[in-house]
């Protein structure tokens, strides 16, 4: 189908876009604080690979709410320019968004936040400061003097944050803005607060730089509803504020509806997004886990949108319009929405975003395909192992220009996301199994299936370098590592599974009662309650964990999970420890106590699965060892991990051969 809406070019007051597709803002933390190369690189490969508007990560307009990007930041603007001169050669525009967190962010200084009312954020959770008159002031200039240095930088256009519960949401929405003032009370009193920020942008830019607002129904009881964004929009448009509406989901009330998993459906923001793009008299853009041009071209072409944004798919591939556009839809890199490297990364340890999929963000310059270099003396390569590590390291090094085997024991290529993809809200994930397995055949990998490799067949083999992914198995020891010393009594009875044999059993076997046993807090756990649940079994699950599927709750896939599972018969046991499986039921103690003492109950189970930290297949790895080989071991061959890390390890393998 052709692109014929989505290409077309379009105007936002008085700048120009080549076409549709935007790159909203969205965390990344990669300056700590502010731009730097990794920034300009990440931004950089986006405008080579085609994206029409950019709009940058939040800028804090003041020291009271600091933020991945602050404009306080000394010689900020020079590396801003630098961003500039590199992006303008590729026709991409670039817009910054203006933040200030309200009670979502707390102040340099350790004060307590500012915001309309002494409210308490519900992340955060401490009072806020209800802002004076001289604070609203000072904040209204913040904002108009960050839009000035912005155009001053070389930028094309503001967007002034007033969704997802940061500052100007929380005095539109009545849950936050408790005041009796000039800015509370009436829509029109709560409104004033945004009103005066835009229109003091306004007069500080010159009629060339465009100032648009970001807005979002929050989905709370008594919050921003779909007709308050409308008339908010409505009234910034009658006065001629505005060039443009971005249009979102969701505050902190619901936080995962601002980034929908893998769960949600494309366009899942859509029936609220809607309504609010066309009552707007200004190009309006829309979100909701679109990954592929033709679902833009298809939102525009039903005027529920003028603008179609592609943020997370251009995460996984930067070069996804110029790969569309050139008639090669099908070798763009799907993102997953999986959200463990994306906001899983950002709100997880590292406080980075990252991609599941493409490990080159944030080192475009060294790790993205299109700075591969071609290798000068090719090398033949074996992969052991058609995992996603395997995969991957096959495909980097086919790129390179070496030539690849890779044998893969089983009779289907996948490894662990073949297991995965099976389970309920999880089908999604074999995407990227998909796509690694296409290209390394477009590439000319040669693929033997059902090839189990010993030491001596690769030796025979005679390659000039070996990687191995040979993954990893279960481990159903029945420890529990909070207990190390007190394995499960019962794990060797013939009921007891790993979350494998559950979800590869055909057909499945239905049982009234079941009890899930998660040692790890991971993905694992869910699927396994969820396809039991499916079957219509009353589900016990069992964590020594303080939260159910902790690893997960940054992905915010933890939350969406628990309220599908109240549908069903599920009752979840947080801080416990399982003491022994029976043949009908299991043994459960809290986790704090002793055993031998009281405290410990039973609740049925026909079917048991156990879930821990899996075991890694290091035999090969250790007959190679002193063969001379040169040889790289990865991904859960080297130490059971998570798909993002073997993804990474492969590319990295990819590259060193």
């Amino acid at each position: 189908m052709p692109l014929t809406h989505v290409h077309t070019p379009i105007n936002l007051g008085p700048v120009a876009l080549k076409n549709r597709v935007v790159r909203t803002a969205h965390a990344t933390n990669l300056g700590a604080g502010t731009m730097n190369d990794a920034l300009i690189g990440y931004h950089l490969a986006r405008a080579e690979g085609g994206v029409g508007l950019s709009i940058i990560e939040i800028l804090s307009v003041h020291p009271s709410t600091p933020a991945t990007l602050n404009v306080f930041i000394p010689d900020i603007g020079d590396a801003y320019r630098k961003l500039v001169a590199a992006v303008r050669p590729h026709g991409m525009k670039l817009f910054q968004q203006l933040w200030h967190g309200g009670h979502n962010a707390l102040p340099l200084d350790g004060s307590p936040p500012w915001s309309a009312s002494d409210v308490p954020s519900p992340t955060i959770g401490v009072t806020p400061v209800p802002m004076t008159q001289a604070m609203i002031d000072e904040i209204v200039a913040a904002y108009a003097d960050t839009a000035r240095q912005c155009e001053e930088w070389g930028l094309d256009g503001v967007e002034i944050h007033c969704a997802h519960g940061y500052l100007p949401a929380q005095f539109l929405s009545p849950n936050a803005n408790r005041r009796s003032d000039g800015y509370g009370g009436s829509f029109e009193n709560r409104l004033r607060f945004l009103r005066e920020v835009v229109a003091a942008v306004r007069r500080a830019v010159s009629v060339n730089f465009a100032v648009g607002v970001r807005v979002a129904p929050d989905q709370s009881a008594g919050g921003i509803g779909v007709e308050d964004v409308q008339r908010a929009v409505q009234a910034l448009e009658d006065e001629h504020l505005i060039d443009f509406v971005d249009v979102s989901l969701g505050d902190y009330h619901a936080f995962p509806k601002l980034i929908g998993g893998m769960h949600e459906p494309m366009g899942y923001e859509m029936p609220t997004s809607a309504p609010i793009a066309r009552a707007a008299r200004t190009p309006a853009i829309v979100t909701g886990r679109f990954r592929t041009l033709e679902e833009a071209d298809q939102i525009i072409r039903l005027g529920d949108a003028d603008l179609v944004a592609l943020t997370r798919a251009h995460i996984a591939d930067p070069q996804l319009v110029n790969k569309t556009l050139a008639g090669h839809p099908e070798q763009v890199r799907p993102c997953i929405a999986c959200n463990q490297g994306c906001v899983g990364g950002l709100l997880g340890p590292a406080a980075r975003m990252g991609c599941t999929v493409n490990p080159a963000i944030g080192a475009e310059d060294s790790l993205d395909d299109t700075r591969l270099t071609p290798v000068a003396t090719p090398r033949r390569v074996l992969v052991v192992g058609g995992g996603p590590a395997g995969m991957e390291a096959a495909r980097v090094a086919a790129l390179r220009g070496h030539t690849v085997t890779l044998a893969e024991a089983a009779d289907d290529l996948g490894g662990t996301l073949r297991i995965a993809a099976r389970a309920p809200q999880r089908h999604g994930i074999a995407d990227i199994a998909v796509w690694l397995e296409q290209e390394i055949y477009r590439l000319g990998v040669d693929v033997r299936l059902s090839s189990y490799l010993s030491a001596d067949d690769i030796r025979s083999l005679a390659p000039d370098a070996v990687i191995l992914a040979t993954g990893s198995l279960p481990r159903m020891d029945g420890i529990q590592l909070s207990h190390p010393g007190e394995p499960i009594a019962g794990i060797a009875r013939p009921h007891v599974l790993s979350s494998w044999d559950l979800l590869l059993e055909r057909p499945p076997r239905p049982v009234k009662s079941a009890v899930v046993i998660d040692d790890v807090g991971h993905y694992e756990g869910i699927a396994a309650a969820e396809h039991l649940l499916a079957q219509g079994a009353e589900v016990h699950f069992v964590t020594r964990h303080a939260a159910f599927a902790h690893q997960m709750e940054a992905a915010l896939s933890a939350e969406p999970a628990l309220q599908r599972f109240a549908r069903g018969r599920f009752t979840l046991h947080l801080r416990t420890r399982a003491l022994a499986i029976g043949q009908n039921d299991v043994e459960l103690l809290p986790a704090y106590l002793p055993a031998g003492g009281p405290g410990a109950f039973r609740v049925p189970a026909e079917r048991v699965v156990f879930i821990s930290h899996n075991a890694p297949n290091r035999e090969l790895a250790s007959e190679l060892a002193a063969s001379g080989i040169p040889l790289q071991v990865i991904g859960d061959a080297n130490a059971p991990r998570f798909l993002p890390v073997a993804i990474r390890e492969g590319r990295l393998a990819g590259m060193a051969v």
